[in-house]
């Protein structure tokens, strides 16, 4: 038994899947493995405008008096996942550094130290997850392909919570964890939500790519404590187009909340239900097998804070190994009914990124 354990470790250790994201498995016994993966990423940025430069773009910022930019050099989304496999039975965690805010809650004086994080850490039996992972609302396929991390946030479905999903071949069906975001609500404090969320999506598939339709009810808990219902709903995409080509897309609407943007829109202000439209499309060229581009753009509004964000991009990748990549990057991002400190609205700032990627 030791021997043939032995062996199919050493097996496992000579084993890389063929992937782009390839992971290294090890084959424990016939029923049981433990893959190993993730990637290192080094980002060099460059910012200048009157937002507040970070380490990537989100769905709001800070407004700043006057103009200014920035240089820096991180390596925050940097990721480490272990999947164990035993049968029918799947867990996974994975983690990055991005723990403490979007700057990894390290600072630049001597150490340039980041926290590690928990992103994922869900099991999977069969057709059930139990967990966290990410929503059932989102279509991680149509998230662009780009340096600043994961492209236009401010207009795309972007959330990791726990949840209960049932998988029924093309529909899921889940209960995910509550939270009433905005407004004057002390939300990092106060925990009175008290029904789940819940989630539907269908998802169509083929050769040409794939598009998913997806609805959400939810019951948010006002600033006075009173419940008001909330519905939102979601259709999503990667299509394939000519070659190695293919557009992402993402429509979202109705009371989409906090489910959408990443704090571009709020679930309530005040005692009041908030709506919000965002749209978000991105195409990816191949000029080779080994150099892409992707331009992309993001948009969302909200009817009761007023809110309008903007996020566009273009960039190219080269891949030097099948594991190894870099890329450039320029764009903008804007908030344009924001109020400056002068007094003036609207704010905005350029970026230039420069990526070296290299995927275990």
């Amino acid at each position: 038994m030791f021997n043939k354990t032995k062996l199919l470790l050493v097996t496992g250790l000579l084993t890389l899947a063929g992937t782009a994201n390839a992971d290294y498995e090890f084959k424990i016994s016939d029923e049981d493995t433990i893959t190993f993966g993730g990637y290192v990423k080094v980002d060099t940025r460059y910012v200048s405008g009157n937002i507040q430069a970070t380490d990537y773009w989100y769905g709001s910022g800070t407004v700043l008096a006057e103009d200014a930019s920035n240089f820096g050099i991180a390596v925050n989304e940097s990721r480490l996942t272990t999947k164990y496999v035993h049968g029918d039975v799947t867990a996974y965690i994975g983690m990055d550094f991005y723990g403490g805010a979007v700057n990894g809650g390290g600072n630049e004086v001597i150490s340039n130290s980041s926290n590690l994080r928990l992103r994922q850490a869900f099991i999977k039996y069969k057709d059930v997850l139990v967990g966290q992972a990410w929503t059932t609302f989102q279509n991680t396929s149509a998230l662009a392909e780009a340096a600043d991390f994961a492209g236009p946030l401010v207009a795309s479905a972007f959330i990791r919570q726990g949840q209960i999903r049932y998988t029924m071949g093309n529909l899921q069906v889940s209960i995910e964890n509550p939270e009433t975001y905005g407004g004057n609500r002390p939300s990092a404090g106060v925990r009175d939500d008290n029904v789940p969320d819940f989630i539907a999506k269908y998802t169509f598939k083929g050769d040409w790519g794939n598009v998913s339709v997806s609805g959400l009810a939810r019951q948010l808990q006002s600033l006075e404590g009173n419940a008001e219902s909330a519905f939102g709903y979601g259709v999503a995409g990667r299509i394939n187009t000519f070659g190695k080509d293919d557009f992402r897309f993402q429509l979202h609407g109705g009371n989409v909340g906090r489910y959408v943007g990443v704090t571009a829109s709020t679930d309530m202000v005040g005692e009041e239900v908030e709506d919000t439209t965002s749209i978000m499309f991105a195409y990816r060229h191949f000029w080779t097998k080994d150099l892409r581009s992707s331009v992309f753009y993001g948009n969302t509004t909200t009817d009761l804070t007023d809110r309008d964000r903007t996020h566009w991009g273009v960039n190219l990748f080269k891949n030097i190994t099948k594991h190894l990549s870099y890329g450039i990057e320029v764009g903008q991002f804007e908030m344009a009914n924001a109020d400056d400190l002068n007094g003036g609205v609207g704010a905005d700032s350029f970026y230039g990124q420069f990526s070296v990627k290299f995927a275990i």
